[in-house]
């Protein structure tokens, strides 16, 4: 029996010897899954590769954000803070307010920590802003007095309603005399919009109970001091007036009632005050006591001699002044047509700051033509929006 001729080279199957094909040679499954492993574990390195290729500085740890918004108060706290806000004593009652310091939520300890902080939005929480902040008060014998918190902060920056922070005609529009009439005073803070700012007369009635309810409206308030007018005593703004002739601290301490009357105020704004406020030796220790707390000064406007703007820029205290009284005619046509020139003055210098009183019909006319001129594009700010501040540059 002749020999098969051997397999020649040409005629062997492509990748394997005659051994393994003779044998029956097949790929198995556990060769297959090894293969599978191979290609995942190559894809990983050249996935790590392009991370390595593409980052900044890859084996850093990030920067933890941390952004200060407030957290939700607890249902318990929120109705702690309540029932402390609803018995808030009157200061002929008692010398000092029952206080709630609300702290901001802590940063996390260890690694680095960026604060980002939305400038419209500092302040109160809206849901506590009735509630004074303990680092701003000074306890004395005449009740709580502003004072500027050991870290710097200011009633002026605290108390400030928050607003948006752009470059388009701005309107402040400030109501006083809250506190005189019970029913004036309600009727403002129902129907003004919380963008008006609303100012308490020192020598009113329940301050307490209509600045909390004011300030739950989302107002930001400011106290009415009373000034030295020309032919004082015969014209008389009321109790605890300052005096150009008063010895400077008798002054302090009748600024110093004013203040204690109530508080979470931005600022303080002259009633009457024609003669006061020419005088040099009169105002430096006024301005001296509102730099000292913290506070802003809005001059009413009704005197073109008023030494106020540059004391101010002196002492450094923040400063507004009024362009418009809107109701020395206490009617509707004359009241809304001084808010329109209230608005071209904004349109024309960026903004205006316009002051009435708590008449029913000035609510009524300020209501309806702050609605209408948000349409026109004009923001209604609070006046602390329009002071210029001397810490800000």
């Amino acid at each position: 029996m002749s020999k098969a001729s051997p397999e020649k080279e040409i005629d062997k199957p492509l990748g394997l010897d005659a051994g393994r094909r003779d044998a029956g040679w097949t790929t198995s499954p556990r060769s297959r899954a090894s293969r599978i492993a191979l290609a995942l574990a190559g894809l990983c390195l050249l996935g790590a590769a392009g991370f390595i290729a593409f980052s900044d500085d890859p084996f850093r740890t990030p920067q933890q954000v941390v952004v200060s918004t407030p957290d939700p108060m607890p249902e318990a706290e929120q109705a702690a803070a309540d029932d402390g806000a609803a018995g808030y004593p009157d200061r002929s009652e008692a010398t000092g307010p029952s206080i709630i310091n609300v702290r901001p939520p802590a940063g996390d300890e260890g690694g680095n920590v960026v604060i980002i902080r939305d400038p419209s939005s500092l302040g109160q929480n809206p849901r506590t802003a009735h509630l004074p902040d303990r680092a701003l008060i000074e306890d004395t014998e005449l009740g709580p007095l502003p004072v500027r918190a050991a870290d710097g902060r200011r009633a002026f920056d605290v108390y400030a309603r928050p607003w948006s922070g752009t470059r388009g005609a701005r309107v402040a529009i400030v109501i006083g005399g809250l506190g005189v009439s019970q029913t004036g005073t309600q009727e403002a803070i129902d129907k003004l919009p919380p963008e008006v700012t609303l100012a308490f007369a020192s020598g009113g009635n329940s301050l307490d109970r209509w600045m909390q309810a004011a300030r739950r409206e989302g107002h930001e308030i400011v106290m009415q001091v009373p000034l030295e007018p020309f032919d004082y005593p015969s014209v008389d703004p009321g109790r605890n007036t300052l005096t150009v002739d008063a010895d400077p601290v008798e002054n302090r301490d009748r600024l110093h009632w004013a203040l204690s009357r109530i508080t979470n105020y931005t600022g303080v704004m002259n009633y009457m005050g024609g003669r006061f406020v020419t005088s040099e030796a009169a105002m430096n220790p006024l301005f001296g006591e509102l730099a000292k707390r913290g506070l802003m000064y809005l001059d009413d406007g009704s005197s073109v001699r008023s030494i106020a703007p540059d004391t101010a820029r002196r002492q450094g205290v923040p400063f507004a002044a009024v362009d418009i009284a809107i109701d020395a005619e206490r009617d509707r046509g004359a009241i809304l047509g001084k808010l329109d020139e209230a608005e071209r003055t904004a349109r024309a210098k960026g903004f205006a700051v316009a002051t009435g009183s708590a008449f029913a019909v000035t609510v009524d006319a300020v209501a309806t033509w702050v609605e209408e001129a948000k349409r026109r594009g004009i923001e209604i700010v609070p006046v602390s929006a329009i002071a210029d501040d001397p810490e800000r540059g």
